[in-house]
């Protein structure tokens, strides 16, 4: 088949310096290259700089270890009229073997912008296969799940609120989600950042993935592993000199997994004196944790 003039190859090699205790590949670095990938396969389409609006229902299937091979493909799927879908396949390779498999498979939302900050109206994808032809007519479905998220997560939210406090748990050993709040505060450095000042999206995750990391490990007393990723949703921008503060709790417990949310806010000089934030960022975490032998444990019941 044809290879769409709009997709991005990039390979990475999984160093010490990548992986966490358990000797695999940590989310945090490969939801930056991810980012990264799929943001040169937008920049490549609409020929300009653009940032991250979001990053669709991750699923992490495979662990890459230290010494393995990460590819990562990107491809534009379809190009609305200020936005573009960007599909992302990540594999692992054992340099050994030869053995491939399917780490994750996501999809972004990228946006263009002009040096003032104006967005663009973007130019059709070329398609070139079949594969392109299906991805191109899912791509609008999903961009209908995207738009209806936040209306329907605004109503639910409503509708709680109209009951007061609604939860009560029962359980006399449940675990208070107090306990589970962490909060990290980042200054936003040039090599965080695009050349126009803008932080890269990747960045911002892989730092709201580690909170959430250190906020689940206060249940399940191990080292969390990332299985999902509820939708990175980015509300506005942040700039190199801003200061972005990160807050993350468990919202609750499945017996063996636990979701944690996370909200970005950033602030500049004059905001951070005033305690004047932005929302910038949100995101549900889903975890998993293993026990010595490998055995999936088991999560505490939690009282909000």
């Amino acid at each position: 088949a044809q290879r769409s003039p709009m997709a991005v190859y990039m390979c990475r090699a999984v160093l010490p310096a990548h992986a966490g205790p358990r000797g695999e590949l940590g989310a945090g670095p490969l939801l930056q290259w991810m980012d990264a990938a799929a943001c040169l396969a937008a920049e490549k389409h609409a020929g300009m700089s653009c940032v991250t609006a979001s990053m669709d229902d991750i699923q992490f299937e495979e662990a890459a270890r230290v010494g393995q091979i990460i590819a990562i493909r990107t491809k534009v799927n379809r190009a609305f009229k200020t936005s573009m879908e960007v599909g992302i396949k990540v594999t692992v390779q054992d340099v050994f073997t030869n053995a491939e498999k399917i780490v994750s498979v996501a999809y972004a939302t990228y946006v263009a912008k002009t040096v003032g900050g104006g967005k663009v109206e973007l130019k059709p994808v070329q398609l070139l296969s079949a594969e392109d032809h299906l991805e191109h007519s899912l791509a609008t479905e999903r961009r209908k799940i995207r738009l209806g998220y936040a209306q329907v997560f605004q109503k639910l939210m409503q509708e709680s609120n109209k009951e007061g406090d609604f939860y009560t748990c029962a359980e006399e050993d449940a675990v208070s989600t107090e306990h589970t709040h962490v909060q990290s505060t980042e200054l936003v450095l040039p090599p965080h950042a695009n050349h126009h000042g803008n932080t890269f999206g990747g960045q911002i995750m892989a730092w709201m993935q580690t909170v959430a990391s250190i906020s689940a490990s206060r249940l399940c007393r191990s080292h969390p592993i990332l299985k999902a990723v509820n939708m990175f949703k980015f509300w506005g921008p942040s700039f190199v000199g801003d200061r972005l503060v990160f807050n993350a709790i468990v919202n609750n417990t499945f017996h063996n997994s636990v979701e944690v949310g996370v909200r970005v806010e950033a602030y500049n000089c004059e905001e951070w004196i005033q305690d004047q934030p932005r929302h910038i960022s949100s995101a549900f975490l889903i975890f998993s944790a293993l026990g010595d032998k490998g055995e999936l444990l088991t999560f505490p019941r939690v009282k909000p």
